[in-house]
């Protein structure tokens, strides 16, 4: 009986055990994103990068829905800092846009000061 029940659970065991390691490089929204260093940014494809920001949204919505009354100094602290790593990181990605207001004001300057 013994050696049946392990005949039957090894299996299962590895089968388990299997998917388990083959989940853990899918990108979860509550699993911190893992921001790439500048050099590995630049050689990034357009595509990657739209990945990129996309699994931080998932991942900033994730956090803007929690419960964070529950959670202890230490991880709103962390949060935070991963946020504004997050922020970051992102304009990095996109880059940073001049608004139409803005572009008027310093070509108004540019004017008055030549």
């Amino acid at each position: 009986m013994k050696k049946l029940k392990i005949i039957f659970l090894l299996p299962a065991l590895l089968f388990f055990f299997t998917l388990r390691g083959l989940s853990e490089g899918i990108n979860d929204a509550n699993a911190p994103v893992n921001l790439p260093s500048k050099q590995e940014l630049a050689i990034m494809s357009e595509q990657q990068k739209q990945a990129l920001v996309q699994q931080m949204k998932d991942r900033v919505d994730y956090i803007k829905a929690m419960d964070k009354s529950q959670l202890t100094k230490a991880e709103r602290k962390a949060l935070r800092t991963e946020l504004k790593d997050m922020k970051k990181e992102s304009r990095a990605v996109t880059g940073v846009y001049i608004s139409v207001g803005a572009l008027i004001i310093i070509i108004l300057l540019l004017i008055i000061i030549i």
